[in-house]
């Protein structure tokens, strides 16, 4: 089998199938939680695996106080970290995929960026782009993570009443720019509590298993063992590192970059 052809049976596959019949339970699952509703809401978690494995805290992460967070505040912030990494998560698997496919990686009219080279693997797409390019896409993703930490109408995550995985609507200065990145086509704008607590679990549970599928396929691609996508044709391999996101280029950047901050202070400097 070919892997574009497994990439196309995934992207139509259903998320229902990390579901199974149970009811949701009858506390908010949004807001932030203490311990006791911690366990709570774990064991009512509607997938097979996580009613299975229940409460699972082999650290004991939702017993510590993080910095000068307390114990309420810490479990939010975990709470958050998990739901935005599976995010994250989600976001990459679908990009592997994706990136993968020939009408991505082939040929191109015009070539998506300098540097371009077709028929590569998804990170060595990655290695092609430019250092520049590459430290925008950074500042642009954490100009987004520090807008998503002021807090707005509703309180900070860490709070009481903050809504753990809530991301504050984009407002610019006049009315009609609004993009709301938590629910950008308002799909669920008249959902009720039962909803958006099987929202959350389908959320947390694909989450999850994206977290796990991903690095599976990271794995697969630099060839340590990784049945059965091993056998399947096609499967991108990867020869370079892939936890060094700048493996070869920040030798580069440095110098230019340094050159350019030099310039700049000298320039305001009386």
């Amino acid at each position: 089998m070919k892997f574009s052809a497994v990439v196309l049976a995934a992207a139509f596959g259903n998320a229902s199938a990390f579901m199974a019949a149970r009811p949701a339970a009858s506390r908010s699952a949004l807001k932030m939680t203490t311990q006791d509703e911690l366990v709570e809401l774990a064991e009512s978690n509607r997938d097979a695996l996580g009613a299975g494995l229940g409460f699972w805290d082999p650290l004991g992460c939702s017993s510590m106080s993080f910095w000068t967070l307390s114990n309420e505040e810490t479990i939010g912030y975990l709470r958050h970290a998990e739901i935005k990494h599976g995010r994250v998560a989600m976001a990459a698997f679908l990009g592997f995929c994706v990136q993968s496919l020939d009408v991505v990686k082939g040929s191109h009219s015009f070539l998506p960026y300098r540097g371009y080279v077709e028929n590569v693997s998804p990170q060595e797409q990655w290695d092609n782009i430019p250092v520049i390019a590459k430290l925008q896409i950074f500042t642009f993703v954490g100009m987004l993570e520090s807008y998503g930490e002021i807090p707005g109408e509703v309180p900070h995550y860490t709070q009481p009443g903050g809504i753990p995985g809530y991301y504050p609507p984009l407002v610019g200065k006049r009315p009609e720019f609004l993009f709301n990145l938590y629910d950008p086509f308002d799909f669920f704008t008249e959902d009720d509590e039962e909803s958006k607590e099987r929202g959350l679990n389908v959320e947390l549970n694909n989450g999850r298993a994206a977290q796990l599928g991903i690095f599976y396929m990271l794995t697969a691609s630099k060839g340590l063992g990784a049945p059965p996508l091993d056998a399947i044709e096609g499967f991108p391999k990867y020869s370079g590192d892939i936890m060094v996101p700048f493996e070869g280029q920040l030798h580069v950047a440095m110098p230019e970059l340094a050159a350019w901050t030099e310039q700049v202070f000298a320039s305001h400097m009386p």
